[in-house]
C-alpha cells in the first residue's frame, strides 16, 4: 500500500511532536490517578530470607525475562527517535526485559525511515513488539501491512493500540472504530504471531477486554490512567479552539491502571496480562504484579532517560530492579510468583 506523501510527512511530524510534548509540556493526568496508592504492602520485619535469595525474574509469551519490566511503547519515524529506540533496545538486551516500539504506521507510509525501527540487531535476544493503530485496519491496512512492520522489527508479537479518544481529539484523526472487532479477529486468525491489545492511556474494562480475547488476542496491556494524558498531547498540537478545548475537557479521562488490572484479572486468570499507564518507579511495578498483572510497563521515565544517554538508562533500570526487590525483601517474598498469591497487598480502608 503506497499512501499519499502528505500523509507521510503528517504522520513523521507527528511522531517528532509527541516525543517533543511529552518532554517539554505538562501533559500528566491531574485528578485521575492509577490507583495504585489506594494499596499498600504489609511490611515484613522478620522476613526469613537472604537478599541473594531473590529472584525477580519471570517468564511472558514464552520468552524468559530478567524482571517483569517492558520498556513501553513510545517512538519511531524521525532521528531522535531512531536514536531513543536504539538505546532502549540496547538497554533491553543488557537486562534481558521486554521491549515495544511506537506506532509503524510511519514505516509503511515513508519507508525509508523503517530503520528508525530496525532495532534487532542490537537487541537479538529480548520479547520485542511491534505495533500498529488497530484502527487503521478500517484504513486500508491488512494482513501484509501487519507483516510487513512484523518483518522490519523481527518481532515476537503485534501491538494493536485502541485509541479512541486520541484519535477523535487529534488533528485528522482516524475516527471510524465500526467493525473493527471483526477485523481484529480475522487478523489474530491470520498472523503467525501472538496479538496484544493495548490502550494508549485511558485503559480497558474488563467487558472490553472479554471482547477481544474472544476475538483471539494473545494478552492484554491495560494502558490504564494516571500516566501521560494524550488527550492533553493532543490538545498540545490542536488546530482549532475546538480541538484544544476537548483536550482540556477529557484531560483526566479513563480507567485508573489498578482497577483494569484487578477486574480483568477477575474475569480471565489466565490471560497474559501487562500493566502500564502512570508507572513511575518499582514500587507502582511491585503493586501491578501483586494485583495480577505478569509485566510492567513504563514509557515516560525510560523516554525521559533514553534522550539524556545511555548511562542514565542504565542507571534507571537499575533503581527500578533494586526498588522490586526492595518490596520483594521487606514483605517476606523470595519470587513474582509468591508476592502475587502471599497476600501482602492490602486496599487500604478510608
Amino acid at each position: 500500500m503506497n499512501a499519499p506523501n502528505s500523509n507521510s510527512a503528517q504522520t513523521q511530524s507527528r511522531k517528532a511532536d509527541h516525543i517533543r510534548i511529552c518532554l517539554e509540556e505538562d501533559v500528566q493526568f491531574h485528578e485521575t490517578t492509577n490507583g495504585l496508592e489506594h494499596y499498600r504492602f504489609h511490611h515484613c520485619c522478620l522476613p526469613e530470607l537472604d537478599r541473594n535469595d531473590i529472584d525477580i525474574s519471570t517468564t511472558f509469551l514464552g520468552k524468559h525475562l530478567g524482571s517483569p519490566l517492558l520498556i513501553s511503547s513510545m517512538t519511531g519515524g524521525t532521528e531522535q527517535a531512531k536514536t531513543i529506540n536504539q538505546r532502549l533496545a540496547a538497554i533491553a538486551q543488557h537486562y534481558k526485559i521486554a521491549m515495544g516500539v511506537g506506532s509503524q504506521r510511519v514505516a509503511i507510509e515513508k519507508p525509508q525511515v523503517a530503520d528508525s525501527f530496525a532495532i534487532r540487531k542490537y537487541a537479538p535476544d529480548i520479547l520485542l513488539f511491534a505495533n500498529l493503530g488497530a484502527v487503521q485496519l478500517n484504513y486500508k491496512y491488512g494482513l501484509d501491512e501487519c507483516l510487513k512492520i512484523i518483518d522490519i522489527l523481527e518481532a515476537n508479537a503485534l501491538i494493536l493500540h485502541i485509541n479512541p479518544l486520541q484519535e477523535f481529539i487529534q488533528p485528522r484523526g482516524d475516527t471510524n472504530f465500526r467493525g473493527l472487532l471483526d477485523k481484529i479477529t480475522q487478523l489474530c486468525l491470520k498472523l503467525p504471531i501472538p496479538v496484544i491489545a493495548k490502550e494508549v492511556g485511558n485503559g480497558i474494562s474488563a467487558a472490553m477486554a472479554q471482547k477481544l480475547i474472544a476475538a483471539g488476542v494473545t494478552a492484554i496491556d491495560v494502558a490504564g490512567a494516571g500516566g501521560t494524558s494524550w488527550a492533553k498531547v493532543e490538545g498540545e498540537r490542536a488546530e482549532n479552539a475546538l480541538q484544544r478545548r476537548l483536550g482540556k475537557t477529557f484531560a483526566d479521562w479513563g480507567l485508573p491502571t489498578a482497577d483494569c488490572i484487578t477486574s480483568i484479572r477477575s474475569l480471565a486468570p489466565d490471560i497474559p496480562l501487562i500493566a502500564s499507564g502512570g508507572l513511575r518507579h518499582g514500587l507502582d511495578v511491585a503493586k501491578a504484579i501483586a494485583l495480577g498483572a505478569d509485566i510492567a510497563g513504563l514509557a515516560m521515565p525510560f523516554l525521559q532517560a533514553a534522550v539524556l544517554s545511555e548511562a542514565a538508562l542504565y542507571d534507571l533500570v537499575e533503581v527500578l530492579i533494586a526498588e522490586i526487590t526492595t518490596v520483594l525483601f521487606c514483605t517476606g517474598n523470595t519470587n513474582l510468583h509468591n508476592l502475587k498469591n502471599s497476600g501482602s497487598l492490602q486496599r487500604i480502608q478510608y
